[in-house]
């Protein structure tokens, strides 16, 4: 990925690379604009503690792209929440090349410095890398590993963020490209790592780099794409095991119209905001609860429970890609990712749409 992102900007093929380096420590994942090739080395790592949505940043900062050309790095949430935008004209869609990474869940910084030190009992600030491979959740330091299964964390109230575990989208082929270490098997298993082109611009990105001798490229063995995916039902399974134990047995329609389990959850709200803020579909420029001047407004109060979460619900629930962001900084701690996904996964099965995927259908319940 490094070469091929270091190419692109040597060639003129992008203005700019948008991806994520680490900040003060492993913990600490920063996103970082880069335009000098020899810095995209920065970006060369996982890290499965960066929380964020990438996909804000270029809406926030970089103008939507419109003034410039970008390759990013993208988790699948990061990809389809691109997708989702670019629908409503909020990004611009050929001004992007998306770069895919494979990604079983990402972990919550703070609880997952407490879990290193209270269940593997190894220092946090000693560890140089983390994985989740074959089930396991792999902690190493510089004289030492150790793997615990992810299921056992993750029932002790660990491991991946709650978000993570729900969702069943871990090759991102929603993407241009989709790169990994899955599928790579035999001589190769750790030298290289498997490219799936998913659009015709990723075609093009990927003949102009093998054509210009910065990456060789051979057939997958067959058996590797086998247990490539093996390796994604198998992260597919745990989502759904997760699905049922977090979503309510309610269909259809039923689901839309009652609410009431979610109101003591909704009621904790101190309407801070800061979901709104950190949601990266929420793309209206005004806030509609603060242009509508309600009474609660001309009275200079607060919008009454649920007022504020059942109008975002209206505005981004068919369109919700299960990043977390909203749940991640909501210090009242109500389990809002939890609740828009599953109103979200009822809202596609209705209507047969299929979120952050560019199927040329357009979102059923909102607009550009």
């Amino acid at each position: 990925m490094t070469s091929l992102l270091k190419f692109l900007l040597e060639e003129g093929i992008v203005d700019a690379i948008l991806a994520v380096k680490k900040g003060s420590d492993l913990y600490d994942a920063v996103p970082t604009l880069i335009t000098d090739p020899d810095k995209v080395i920065e970006t060369a790592g996982s890290l499965h503690c960066g929380t964020l949505n990438i996909a804000k940043v270029i809406t926030r900062y970089l103008k939507s792209a419109r003034d410039m050309k970008i390759a990013v790095t993208t988790k699948p949430c990061d990809a389809m929440t691109i997708v989702e935008l670019a629908k409503r004209g909020k990004i611009d869609r050929d001004n992007v090349i998306m770069v895919g990474v494979n990604c079983g869940g990402t972990l919550p910084p703070v609880k997952t410095r407490q879990m290193i030190e209270e269940v593997y009992e190894m220092d946090p600030d000693d560890v140089i890398k983390e994985e989740i491979a074959k089930g396991k959740l792999i902690i190493e330091t510089s004289d030492a590993e150790k793997a615990i299964s992810v299921d056992e964390v993750e029932e002790m109230g660990y491991g991946r963020r709650t978000n993570c575990r729900r969702c069943e989208k871990n090759i991102p082929r929603m993407a241009d490209l989709a790169l990994g270490n899955w599928g790579v098997i035999g001589p190769l298993a750790g030298k290289a790592t498997f490219v799936e082109v998913t659009s015709e611009k990723g075609t093009e990105v990927l003949e102009k780099a093998i054509n210009a001798g910065v990456i060789h490229v051979e057939d997958p063995i067959p058996k590797g794409i086998e247990i490539r995916e093996k390796i994604d039902q198998a992260m597919v399974n745990l989502a759904t095991k997760w699905q049922k134990k977090d979503f309510s047995e309610e269909t259809g329609a039923e689901i839309l119209m009652n609410l009431d389990k979610y109101m003591d959850d909704l009621n904790r709200c101190i309407k801070c905001y800061s979901c709104r803020e950190a949601c990266p579909i929420c793309y209206c420029e005004e806030c509609s609860l603060e242009t509508k001047t309600p009474e609660w407004l001309e009275k200079g109060k607060l919008p009454p429970s649920p007022v504020f979460h059942l109008e975002r619900m209206m505005h981004m629930v068919d369109s919700c890609t299960n990043c977390g962001q909203c749940e991640e900084l909501c210090p009242a701690e109500i389990p809002l990712a939890k609740i828009w996904h599953e109103i979200n996964i009822r809202v596609q099965n209705i209507f047969g749409y299929k979120t952050g995927f560019e199927t040329g259908q357009e979102p059923p319940l909102t607009h550009k």
